[in-house]
């Protein structure tokens, strides 16, 4: 028999699958989540339910917090399943585990009730603040490395008597209730791939609080502590097939279940205002120092995806699992990885890097998974900039190969032409997508005109070596294709398409 997922039929759900197995109305939330997407229920959400389960943390339930439009139907899904969900671990070997998940015990949306949600934020029980708001949502200029005030409802949040919008109005206006009741600050603790996230969300929110209020940002950045986070779990977006599929092995009927790989791993950096739960009696590695995991899973993985996809999208591949299995593909992206990302990363502790990076490619590779290559193309304007851009600077700087990061950014151009080789269009998901694609759509004419945009390539247009690699890659794209263009790129060794 087929049941809804809901609190009263967990008991009857326990014999098809892993519930909770804790009273969750004994569980209060000390977290509050800003972005309860796909990745935090398969991720931070499952970590603190693994602690529940073992009887550890009843005090660290999440409150899901949304602020966007699109968080509606994320709330309403979850109240409809007393905030229950399922998640589906799938192995390559075609094994799925599913397990309900109950730590998120509440939901608010800000725009339905904004005072709600600041007094929650304000509430003495209310101790860390956690972020998956995207790698743009932070507001700071890829470039400068400064909150960006023009930012998407960041001016009216800054106006007189305001009502909060964005994630930076609703916290900043809790932080000032705190800190006018002398109560301790929460931590803000950011779970998005961005290097230095901590950091990054400090001056965010200490800029922004400082223009809400002068010497707020001062103490914000002086009283809220701010760890550092790396996060890894490669969850695709949940389909009805995977909702489908969930009901006939399981017999759970769940509005959004999430669906992600077996593998997971959490880094954080030990630095919270108040206290903590104890996640690393959950698997979390929690170290003094995050840095040197965060560089290589943003320049090993996210910036090996974005390596992966564009040429990817252009040999006519939709998901992951066949471009990863693709030995071209698989060749070109060992090598971006080894003769250039590698070069760019300090030691690891703890870690063999030759292992990781075979993983990664073998993780790519899980054909159970679906992941697809639409997914890792979106928000290119986004995620290029902070995952490859990195590794070619400081290749420039220290003199080492940079053709292959180039033909990464070669390929992205070539794919925000928003034509594939065979005429028909491309969907190109981006919040600079206009200025993208004009860009794009100018190199018939200017062979660099997609580098001529300072506010994402800083002046990579002036470094000779770079723009030659690029060029190069650009011009084999357009005249021989992806596939040729790849076999010369992993056949001509290190000195590559740079004439």
């Amino acid at each position: 028999m087929d049941l809804a997922l809901r609190a009263g039929s967990l008991g009857r759900l326990a014999e098809h699958v892993a519930v909770p197995a804790y009273d969750r109305r004994a569980v209060t939330p000390g977290i509050l989540h800003v972005g309860v997407g796909g990745f935090h229920r398969a991720h931070q959400a499952m970590y603190v339910d693994a602690l529940l389960n073992a009887g550890r943390a009843s005090e660290w339930g999440i409150c899901g917090v949304g602020v966007l439009p699109a968080d509606r139907a994320m709330r309403a899904a979850l109240a409809r399943q007393d905030h229950l969900y399922t998640l589906v671990e799938k192995h390559a070997s075609g094994r799925y585990d599913a397990r309900v998940i109950g730590s998120i015990v509440a939901y608010l949306y800000g725009p339905e009730d904004p005072e709600a949600l600041i007094r929650r934020l304000a509430d003495a029980a209310t101790r860390v603040v956690s972020l998956t708001i995207t790698e743009g949502g932070y507001a700071i200029d890829d470039v400068t490395g400064r909150f960006d005030v023009d930012a998407p409802g960041i001016k009216a949040d800054l106006e007189r008597d305001a009502v909060p919008r964005t994630v930076f109005g609703f916290v900043t206006a809790a932080l000032q209730r705190r800190r006018a009741a002398g109560l301790e600050p929460f931590t803000i603790m950011s779970c998005d791939n961005l290097a230095g996230n901590g950091e990054l969300a400090r001056e965010a929110f200490s800029a922004f609080g400082e223009l809400r209020e002068p010497g707020l940002g001062g103490w914000i950045q002086e009283a809220v502590r701010f760890p550092s986070s790396m996060v890894d779990r490669i969850t695709p977006v949940t389909t009805d097939e995977d909702r489908a599929e969930l009901l006939a092995r399981f017999h759970v009927a769940d509005a959004w279940p999430v669906v992600c790989e077996p593998f997971t791993q959490w880094v954080l950096e030990d630095s919270f205002t108040l206290s903590r739960p104890p996640l690393e009696e959950a698997g979390v590695q929690i170290v003094s120092d995050v840095a040197p995991y965060e560089l290589m899973k943003l320049r090993l993985l996210n910036a090996g995806h974005q390596g992966l996809c564009y040429f990817a999208r252009l040999c006519g591949y939709e998901h992951v699992h066949e471009a990863a299995q693709d030995p071209l593909l698989r060749r070109f992206l060992k090598a971006y990885m080894d003769e250039e990302a590698t070069a760019s990363l300090d030691p690891v502790p703890g870690i063999d890097l030759t292992a990781y990076k075979n993983q990664l490619i073998e993780r790519f590779s899980n054909a159970e998974v679906r992941d697809t290559i639409a997914r890792l193309c979106a928000e290119s304007s986004d995620r290029i900039p902070k995952w490859v851009l990195p590794v070619a600077r400081h290749q420039l700087a220290t003199g080492g190969p940079v053709a292959l990061t180039a033909a990464i950014v070669a390929s992205w151009a070539r794919y925000a032409e928003g034509v594939d080789e065979q005429g028909r269009p491309i969907e190109v998901v981006d919040r600079r997508r206009d200025a993208v694609m004009a860009r794009a759509r100018r190199q018939a004419s200017d062979p660099i005109a997609f580098l001529r945009s300072p506010e994402l390539f800083g002046d990579l247009t002036a470094n000779e070596r770079f723009v030659a690699s690029y060029s190069a890659t650009l011009r084999s794209l357009h005249e021989r294709g992806a596939r040729r263009t790849l076999e010369a790129l992993v056949d001509a060794g290190p000195g590559r398409l740079t004439s």
